[in-house]
């Protein structure tokens, strides 16, 4: 796990219908191969979770983990978006917005991801060119 963890990993939650068009979005946009992913209900999602003190069964936050820092919530979306590049980087300047504003925002949107967008009964499966990009 010490490999993935320093190219760069997000832990999502597969069965998320919202979580699982991020991760579509970022193997879209991802262009360089930069980061990689965990689902939450995998072995390696749930490791890095619990190492980085999350719950991986209530869970409400997204993580980043890159070069062995770990970000979470609305610090973990700016950050990857920003590490796309390009004009991905502007994003940056939602930092501006206090984090306690910006957390309690995504916050909201986490509790009521399966009502708003859907669930999945299965995680989401990658095709066979992104399975290298996927850690369980």
């Amino acid at each position: 796990m010490d490999r993935a963890v320093n190219g760069g990993v997000i832990v999502f939650d597969g069965v998320c219908t919202l979580c699982s068009r991020w991760v579509r979005f970022l193997l879209r946009f991802d262009r360089q191969g930069r980061y990689r992913f965990a689902a939450m209900q995998g072995a390696n999602g749930r490791a890095l979770l619990k190492q980085h003190g999350l719950d991986p069964d209530d869970p409400l936050s997204f993580l980043l983990v890159e070069n062995n820092r770990a970000w979470s919530d609305t610090d973990a979306i700016v950050q990857v978006l920003a590490g796309l590049g390009g004009a991905w980087r502007a994003v940056r300047v939602l930092k501006v917005v206090p984090r306690a504003w910006r957390d309690r925002a995504y916050r909201a949107v986490a509790r009521n991801r399966y009502r708003w967008f859907g669930r999945h009964d299965q995680c989401y499966l990658p095709t066979p060119a992104q399975a290298a990009r996927f850690l369980d």
